[in-house]
């Protein structure tokens, strides 16, 4: 179903499709299937409905996320057996995501009572300044198949606390999570209009949205390819957009680093979710005095990964979410293999289990440069490790030309952690730390990974204007 101005409906083309399970390819559901009647609904809907949401005071627009909250985390087990049944990520992660879910709709439901305004010292006795903030307006939100809730709550909490309606646009592949995270809105009240939820064919659904005067912003998560055509099209309304795009993530591991910790870390990175996230490690640089052993580390903790369905107990990896998944892993291990990468662990499809797409957990020793792997982004648990002499080069070889999203560095000299810090072309840096997503920090990336932050207070000022107000009292 679709949930438009606070009703659920079918599509008006009253087409449907499947879901399946990436597992095993079994459907476990159906959907409205939405085009562009159905998102312009939505806009008149969201455009009646801003009127009022604008003006809605900031307790009131808090006590209403705060009540979304509650009723996610009763269904916490619910949403996270979804996630896993529509897109393959272990049970153990889906339930990760949905804490994370639910936390940035509590950050958000404060940080709507944090939108400041100022006044500033005028030129003149008889003037007085004011910068108001106030809401953009309508906002259309495009997710991802990859954090099913996470990416859809990051989005749809600051723009509703800034008192902006939206349109949402799931991914086709996992829309089930959505419907249930829209069942808590319509459950809590939510007036009518304010958050809207379109599933469908994603060029007819964006289109439509881009060609809207009436929609003021676009936010979106997915590749940098369709970032860069999202951001030409919204030129032509000159709206405001945010983009957190693909990744290229270096892990530098330096020979004064704790290389137990520094390879469990890079297990966490790299495989969680199979290797289908933005900001999973996607090249590792060893110090060349520790690389043996660090390898022979990280490579032991790999091997004892276990592949599998996500609702199976102890599962650590999942299925890739399709063919095509498949297909780039497979072309990125064999293109490093024909330039001399030693594979060290993995390397095969995961033959006969059940129907999914399964790939090994893969390590390649001696990766460099030439190889597609070295620039291009696998999403997909493959992971080339590369050796280096120097600091200076470990920084200059992990910056990438074009990405600029997420970048790690374990070491033990604080003053090494600095230097690091400040030389890293990265949008979001972990220093010893190969987690650092949270919902009071900003997250974004930097060069072509993307524009403007999620989470914290960075998170809503994407969703405000700046009203400048100039008054003359003399």
């Amino acid at each position: 179903m679709l949930y438009i101005n606070g009703k659920w409906k079918v599509a008006q083309s009253k087409e449907r499709m499947s879901v399946y399970n990436p597992a095993n390819l079994e459907i476990i559901g159906e959907v409205a299937f939405g085009g562009a009647n159905d998102v312009k609904e939505a806009i008149q809907a969201a455009s009646a409905a801003y009127k009022s949401w604008k003006k809605t005071s900031a307790d009131e627009k808090s006590r209403y996320l705060n009540k979304i909250s509650s009723l996610l985390k009763s269904m916490e087990e619910e949403l996270a057996v979804t996630i896993t049944k529509e897109m393959g990520k272990p049970l153990k992660e889906s339930l990760g995501e949905v804490k994370l879910a639910i936390a940035y709709i509590d950050w958000y439901a404060e940080e709507a009572k944090r939108i400041y305004g100022e006044t500033i010292p005028a030129s003149s006795p008889d003037k007085r300044i004011l910068v108001l903030q106030e809401p953009i307006g309508i906002t259309g939100a495009i997710t991802p198949w990859n954090f099913p809730a996470a990416m859809v709550t990051r989005k749809l909490a600051p723009a509703l606390a800034a008192g902006c309606p939206v349109i949402l646009k799931p991914a086709s592949t996992t829309p089930l999570t959505a419907i249930k995270i829209f069942e808590a809105i319509d459950e809590a009240g939510l007036p009518k209009g304010v958050a809207n939820l379109v599933i469908g064919s994603s060029s007819e659904i964006a289109q439509t949205l881009l060609d809207s005067k009436e929609v003021r912003k676009l936010t979106f998560t997915g590749s940098t390819e369709i970032g860069k055509k999202l951001m030409s099209e919204a030129s032509r309304t000159v709206k405001k957009v945010s983009m957190e795009l693909g990744g290229h993530a270096p892990f530098i591991v330096f020979s004064d680093a704790d290389l137990e910790k520094a390879a469990e870390a890079a297990v966490a990175s790299k495989f969680r979710n199979a290797g289908q996230t933005c900001v999973c490690t996607n090249r590792i640089y060893v110090h060349q005095e520790v690389a043996d052993e660090f390898t022979n580390k990280f490579v032991e903790k790999v091997k004892r990964l276990k592949i599998g369905n996500g609702m199976e107990k102890d599962t650590d990896i999942g299925p890739l979410i399709n063919e095509d998944s498949l297909a780039k892993v497979i072309e990125h291990v064999e293109d490093a293999e024909q330039k001399g990468g030693l594979i060290v662990c993995g390397g095969k499809k995961v033959e006969n289990y059940d129907k999914g797409v399964f790939y090994e957990p893969t390590v390649i020793q001696n990766a460099n440069e030439s190889m597609k792997i070295a620039a291009e982004e696998t999403f997909g648990p493959v992971v080339p490790i590369f050796t280096f002499k120097t600091e200076e080069e470990a920084i200059e070889r992990a910056n990438h030309p074009d990405y600029g999203l997420a970048s790690y560095c374990f070491t033990s000299d604080l003053n090494r952690a600095f230097r690091v810090m400040e030389s890293l072309e990265y949008g979001i840096i972990g220093i010893n730390d190969s987690m650092p997503t949270t919902a009071q920090a900003p997250f974004g990336g930097v060069k072509e990974s993307g524009v403007g932050r999620e989470g914290g207070k960075y998170g809503i000022k994407e969703y405000l204007e700046e009203k400048f107000v100039s008054l003359n009292i003399g």
